[in-house]
């Protein structure tokens, strides 16, 4: 098989890679850099003798990145780390987001998959998200499958337990985004308060760039009168859909400061998600967003 055949084939499964590196890593940039190694060992390996191809670029993906996380050294409490969010217009999402999104992986999920450890992570994913056996991932995390599978069935449960469904509807919750930016603009504590729930988590991430702006926010009071303080902001904020969900991109005097996800639950904001780390902002296509 020459280069150029090899070429177009991994193209077929480029977007596969990319979602299964994205739910491993919550990070774009890293991401790409797994499917490009991905391919780098495609191309050192005879084609013509991997039975399944799609299965094999799946799980040497998912080696590459389980070798990343456990290389990774967080720049900050792994708390406080917001994922990369998937930033599209309110119209809808493009075709390579859809498939990078697909299952409905929110910053809410990508958070509690970060308090994962790395072999937790990659059975969940590829076993509950991409379908692999566990007799494939076992070969990857060096376990039986019989470990494999309680590595998986734990990771299960804390996902389970740490993200609850969203309300479906997304106009409604677009609605209830759109009252809290409402109150915001007013400095209306009171309608702010209402809009959130009382057990409200406010994640905020301004990474190494903004160390000040890294915060963990919990209760309905506390998050209303952080909202408050940043009222002066309330005119530059952008409708978006984040990781498809209703959002915002906050961009004064075009310049993108502050990505914003919700989690919508019972009719109230359950968990605000802020990424307002400079360096990682620019690696983000945000053109659509600045005036």
């Amino acid at each position: 098989m020459d280069e150029i055949e090899l070429a177009r084939i991994f193209e077929e499964h480029r977007s596969r890679l990319r979602a299964v590196a994205y739910r491993m890593l919550g990070s774009l940039s890293e991401a790409d850099d797994a499917v490009q190694e991905t391919w780098l060992k495609l191309a050192r390996t005879d084609a013509a003798e991997v039975a399944n191809l799609g299965g094999w670029l799946t799980t040497v993906v998912g080696r590459v990145c389980l070798n990343m996380l456990r290389s990774r050294r967080p720049d900050l409490p792994l708390d406080a780390h917001v994922p990369d969010p998937v930033v599209s217009p309110e119209a809808g999402l493009s075709p390579e987001d859809e498939a990078l999104l697909a299952d409905a992986v929110g910053l809410a999920l990508l958070v509690v998959l970060d308090t994962l450890n790395p072999a937790e992570r990659l059975a969940f994913v590829l076993h509950d998200m991409f379908a692999v056996a566990f007799d494939e991932i076992a070969l990857i995390v060096d376990r039986s499958p019989a470990a494999t599978r309680q590595l998986a069935s734990r990771a299960r449960r804390r996902v389970q337990d740490a993200t609850p469904a969203p309300d479906a509807d997304l106009a409604r919750q677009r609605e209830v985004v759109d009252a809290f930016f409402a109150a915001s603009r007013a400095g209306d504590f009171e309608a702010l308060v209402a809009v959130l729930d009382p057990d409200v988590v406010l994640r905020a991430d301004g990474g190494t760039a903004r160390p000040a702006f890294t915060t963990i926010i919990r209760g309905g009071t506390a998050v209303a009168g952080q909202a408050r303080l940043a009222t002066r902001l309330a005119p530059f904020v952008k409708r978006a859909l984040v990781n498809g969900t209703p959002g915002a991109v906050v961009a004064p005097r075009g310049e993108v400061v502050a990505i914003m996800s919700f989690v919508v639950r019972g009719g109230r904001i359950a968990e605000m998600h802020v990424l307002g780390d400079p360096e990682r902002l620019r690696g983000l296509d945000l053109a659509a967003w600045i005036d």
